[in-house]
């Protein structure tokens, strides 16, 4: 049996095949989770109140994946909104920040992608910066080096301390939350990847997803939250 990967959905308003609105979720992180030998599932949460009984949910699931995705309201961070931030949906807000509370305070195994880092960092409370410079390192929609900490849990997946990412984002990790520990960075300081120092959470800023058919360590990421979900499967 393949262990069971909760992916939390994404409120979309519109779409071209429907006549409502629609919980979505990114083709290529299912196909990551699959191929990986897991078991991906969409995780909805209802419109009434998207953290209803999250945490009792999610117990069911072996493993939790928090996507990417449009920007996080600065206001969950005590911050006034700059000119650059858009797309901020306050329904996916909610349901990502509770989402991260109720991983960090169970056993669930779990990976959080780009924007899940940045949710993860925020639940719990820490901030961010709202929209970065680019500098001699390109985070939006570029493929750039990282360097990953000799002893982490990102280095045991993905083997090696310097290997390359493919990045898509203007926003990225500001006061680094209390129970986060840094395990990679960018040449420009930018925070790449943090782990929960107590809870089995692993998160990275840049997208494993779209190069998972073709980089090794892309891919194990993707190996290593299935592996940590066998794991807890087969320890119910």
């Amino acid at each position: 049996m393949r262990p069971l990967v909760a992916v939390i959905g994404q409120r979309c308003i519109t779409v071209p095949i429907l006549r409502f609105s629609a919980t979505l979720a990114s083709e290529a992180i299912c196909e990551a989770v699959y191929a990986a030998g897991g078991e991906p599932a969409i995780v909805h949460g209802p419109a009434a109140d998207p953290g209803d009984g999250l945490a009792l949910r999610l117990d069911r699931f072996d493993g939790v994946l928090l996507p990417g995705g449009a920007d996080l309201d600065p206001q969950h961070y005590g911050q006034e909104p700059v000119a650059e931030i858009a797309g901020v949906v306050a329904f996916q807000d909610d349901l990502d920040l509770a989402t991260a509370r109720a991983v960090v305070a169970s056993d669930v195994p779990a990976l959080a992608i780009c924007r899940g880092m940045q949710v993860l960092n925020v639940a719990l409370g820490g901030t961010l910066h709202q929209h970065l410079t680019e500098t001699s390192v390109r985070h939006h929609d570029a493929v750039h080096d990282v360097d990953v900490l000799e002893d982490s849990r990102l280095r045991q997946a993905v083997g090696s301390t310097r290997i390359d990412v493919s990045s898509y984002h203007h926003q990225g990790l500001d006061r680094l939350a209390e129970d986060l520990v840094v395990t990679a960075t960018a040449a420009d300081g930018v925070i790449e990847a943090v782990e929960h120092r107590t809870a089995d959470v692993l998160a990275v800023q840049w997208h494993p997803e779209d190069r998972h058919a073709t980089s090794a360590t892309d891919a194990a990421l993707f190996a290593d939250l299935v592996e940590r979900a066998h794991k807890k499967a087969v320890s119910r």
